[in-house]
């Protein structure tokens, strides 16, 4: 069939909208608040934004800030006409059905999502009457973590518009002392200085960001649209006690250790570097810099390894050697020629590094393993729970292992499960100009290791949250909190256990407890315990299967609901006046790339009400209309997306023209009630019903330096050009199938004059001269120098230096195919989707439509969304929607091909 059913969500439903930034007289920020206070390393931080509606009618007001990572949202309140509205924490299996109903009926969810290394935005939303006011107020919580030997406090602001009363304060409090305070981030510049204001005096420090209505728009990254940009407080505390910070209070402890006045143990290093194909380019390049300025940092006393993998392992030398200059030198040599080709053979290059360090055990040293990849493993051995296995045996709890995950098509789930087996943690790098300084980052943070085999040991503790660790290395800290048995205070008695070198070290203090005075509130250090114990127990739950993970989840939920924390366990239910929206927050593992951040803006969304009854006189027509939409509305998958921008052009003015004041008041239409009109409103005028739009499938093109990449539809069943190499012979073209926003029906590569595959959902058809054989399930296929390995929903080609990989999707039950190439042929003659490069453009216009500038020429643009089929696991991601041709900046036409 040429056409589709068209389904549709809210977001699709906003797509067509076309909407825009309001006047900025439509509603005020006029107070905006940040307030963090901390205490023994806990950061509690308050952001309260008060907002007035200054027009006639009702306006919806949006509040939407950035929190960091590391956080737990812990409160959330609207105050709206003298009333509280509390959001409440719930499991998030119970408020999936909340959050279910609320998108069926086209009602946007609220949202806590990942948007880049360090922060996750929160947003809501609620509709204000004419010359009303709202107050918004977000609470959340965190530990403080020590690296580089410092504390650092991000605090983000933008309230998206300039705002008279705008003040950030920090207090902080460390019994300890504090030994020093600085501010830094984008928003300590020089024309900012004279607005921020900071006092230390012993254990107390105070920061002030007073900025003034004009000084909001100098920042780097400020403007029209006020603050935009963090506010880092960076401090550390005094170390007087070799046992380190313990305080106590309400029968709970925490233990903050990081004896500084110790030598530092030489270390073993294996780094485990992968050069497949997918690292090629600027992956690479950043890691044979970072690399080589790791290799400079190495001391002498220290012995190294370095191995490179793909589907074949290389390694520099057999075994460890010293870190002298020769070798030094020689290694940096091996590290500027590293190049990228070939598949991913993660398992054997782990298997190798750890059997170096296991054959080179000096007494009195730390060994690591430090792995490099930035995708998922593609030959050998490909069961990822077999390689976890594999490497657990192998390193036997001896040295941990660090997993460094460059970039967003690794399987970080993968990674961050294999290094909390072997005592290690997972990192994201990300995929920037600063790259190979991340990766350096991360380095340092490891390479000075003071003691090993830490044991924590409390005498009259219970209830403990970690108390072994592999290593500890310079400055870092180790925290540890728990229960005060029976509240006996003079029972307790804290102990650590080491080894420096190959020395048995004891730290003991009985003088060692600090007790709390009015600095400390009775439940801080309880909360303390609470959130180190739930973000432990998450991590645990990650190693488990079966029924101890089962466990070890009802607990870390238990917790996360009895202290209001939003944790990947748990939703927060945002509450408003009745007959509105509600709104389900949920908090994002690491391990889920980020969705695309949206323009910058307010939108308010209305709709035309008064001329819905106008289609109902003819009751017979309109009850099998609406026989005929239930039935429809019933079969659509409401999870997904469809753009129906240019189908409904036509009416998109009656549907979502602006209210009338008479009609602003009236409660918001659901997504099946404005779905209903669409329906009746088109039998109405074309005497037939609207589920006959064309059949779209929408493609994304990624952009240079730019957050948000463009993206544009194609409709109908066309045959495309996918990749086309004349001077390699090598042709490969793709069908699209009938799936709305689906992807590709077959997929054909021609490969010199005789070799021609076919793949499709069910597997692979080979035709290699004369002969012709078919392959499904997971196999290896070669014909002459083509080779293809087969899984489950993966299939990776392999021509000469091209590598494509043809991932299998599912939706509504129907299986479709889509094409990456993972790696680009080196010659420059290519041709095709696929070899398109990125895009480059830059914003010229925001306010009443959007345009962007690509190669001299202005365009218009809507913002739109995308599914990114490019990973096994697609993600939604914003995108600029604009027509074929001014994405390609060439005709479609260039890209269609007659035949497959």
């Amino acid at each position: 069939m040429g056409r589709t059913v068209v389904q549709l969500t809210l977001i699709g439903l906003q797509l067509a909208l076309a909407s825009t930034l309001p006047n900025k007289d439509d509603w005020d920020v006029y107070s905006f608040h940040i307030n963090s206070t901390v205490t023994s390393r806990y950061a509690t931080t308050v952001i309260t934004s008060r907002v007035v509606n200054r027009m006639d009618e009702s306006k919806e007001i949006e509040f939407h800030v950035r929190i960091p990572k590391n956080a737990f949202i812990s409160k959330f309140r609207m105050f709206i006409d003298g009333q509280v509205y509390d959001g409440v924490v719930k499991a998030k299996e119970q408020a999936q059905q909340q959050y279910t109903e609320a998108v069926s009926r086209g009602e946007s969810a609220g949202l806590v999502s990942s948007v880049g290394r360090t922060l996750e935005e929160f947003k809501t939303s609620v509709t204000v009457a004419a010359h009303k006011k709202v107050t918004f107020e977000l609470t959340y919580e965190e530990l403080m973590k020590r690296t580089h030997g410092k504390y650092e406090l991000q605090i983000h602001a933008r309230p998206m518009q300039p705002v008279r009363d705008f003040k950030v304060d920090v207090y902080i409090h460390e019994e300890a002392g504090i030994n020093f305070i600085d501010v830094k981030g984008g928003l300590s510049t020089k024309a900012l200085a004279n607005a921020i204001t900071k006092t230390h005096v012993n254990k107390q420090a105070w920061v002030y960001f007073y900025p003034t209505v004009d000084q909001q728009t100098m920042c780097d990254n400020c403007g029209e649209q006020g603050m935009n940009g963090d506010l880092v407080i960076v401090y550390d505390v005094n170390r007087n006690n070799e046992l380190g910070d313990i305080k106590k209070s309400g029968g709970y402890f925490v233990h903050h250790f990081a004896p500084s006045n110790l030598p530092r143990i030489s270390k073993n290093v294996v780094f485990v570097i992968d050069k497949s194909g997918s690292m090629q380019g600027r992956k690479i390049e950043q890691t044979r810099i970072a690399l080589i300025h790791i290799l400079n940092d190495l001391a002498e006393d220290d012995h190294f390894g370095l191995i490179t993998f793909n589907a074949n392992i290389f390694s520099w030398k057999l075994e460890l050697v010293q870190a002298n200059s020769k070798n030094v030198e020689s290694a940096k040599n091996f590290a500027r020629n590293i190049q990228a080709t070939g598949y991913t053979d993660i398992n054997q290059a782990l298997l190798q590094g750890a059997n170096m360090l296991n054959t080179h055990d000096r007494e009195g040293s730390a060994s690591i393993l430090i792995l490099l990849t930035d995708g998922q493993p593609t030959t050998g051995v490909t069961n990822l729970e077999k390689i976890q296995s594999n490497v657990r045996e192998a390193v036997a709890g001896k040295f941990p292992v660090y997993c460094l995950g460059f970039g967003f098509d690794v399987d970080f789930e993968f990674l961050g499960k294999m290094s909390l087996q072997n005592k290690g943690v997972a990192r994201r790098i990300y995929v920037d100009s600063d790259a190979d300084l991340q990766l350096k980052g991360f380095y340092e943070e490891v390479a000075t290791p003071l003691l090993t085999d830490v044991t924590m040991i409390y005498v009259g503790g219970t209830n403990l949250t970690q108390t072994n660790f592999s290593q500890y290395y310079n400055g870092s800290e180790i925290v540890v909190a728990g229960q005060i048995t029976d509240n006996d205070i003079e029972t307790f008695t804290p102990q650590v256990v080491a080894i420096s070198s190959n020395r048995r070290l004891v730290f003991s203090d009985p003088n060692g407890i600090v007790e709390s005075g009015q600095s400390v509130s009775d439940d801080l250090i309880q909360r303390v315990w609470a959130y180190l114990t739930v973000k432990q127990l998450l991590d645990k739950e990650l190693q488990l299967s079966g029924p101890e993970k089962e466990q070890v989840k009802k607990e870390a939920l238990r917790l996360s609901l009895k202290y209001s924390f939003v944790t990947p366990l748990t939703s927060m239910v945002v509450t408003k006046p009745l007959g509105e929206t509600i709104h389900v927050l949920h908090k994002p593992k690491e391990s889920e790339a980020p969705q695309r951040r949206k323009s910058s803006g307010r939108q308010s969304i209305s709709r035309h009400r008064g001329t819905s009854t106008s289609h109902r006189s003819d009751n017979v027509a309109t009850t099998a209309v609406e026989r005929a939409f239930e039935s429809w509305f019933s079969s659509v998958d409401q999870g997904e997306m469809i753009d129906l921008l240019q189908f409904l052009k036509g009416d998109r003015g009656f549907y979502f023209s602006r209210p009338t004041g008479s009609q602003s008041h009236k409660k918001r239409p659901t997504l099946r009630e404005t779905l209903l009109d669409i329906f009746i409103h088109h039998y109405s005028r074309h005497g037939n019903l609207p589920t006959d739009a064309p059949l779209l499938h929408r493609f994304l093109l990624k952009a240079e330096n730019q957050t948000v990449p463009l993206c544009f539809d194609v409709s109908g069943h066309l045959s495309l050009k996918l990749l086309h190499h004349p001077s390699r012979e090598l042709f490969v073209n793709g069908e699209l199938d009938s799936v709305a926003n689906g992807g590709f029906k077959r997929i054909f590569i021609h490969f010199k004059t005789n070799q021609h595959f076919e793949i499709d959902t069910k597997g692979v058809t080979v035709r290699d001269g004369q002969t012709e054989t078919h392959h499904t399930g997971q196999d290896l296929v070669t014909a002459g120098s083509v080779t293809m390995i087969m899984r489950n929903n993966e299939i990776d080609i392999a021509a000469g230096d091209m590598r494509l990989v043809v991932l299998v999707h599912k939706k509504n039950s129907i299986k479709f195919l889509w094409p990456v190439l993972r790696q680009h042929p080196s010659a420059n003659n290519t041709d095709g989707l696929l070899a398109l490069k990125s895009a480059v453009y830059e914003e010229v216009q925001q306010v009443a439509a959007t345009k962007l500038k690509i190669k001299n020429q202005e365009i218009n643009v809507t913002s739109g969304n995308a599914n990114d089929y490019s990973i096994a696991s697609p993600l939604m991601m914003n995108c600029w929607l604009t027509s074929a041709d001014s994405a390609l900046q060439r005709p479609l036409a260039d890209f269609i091909v007659p035949q497959l």
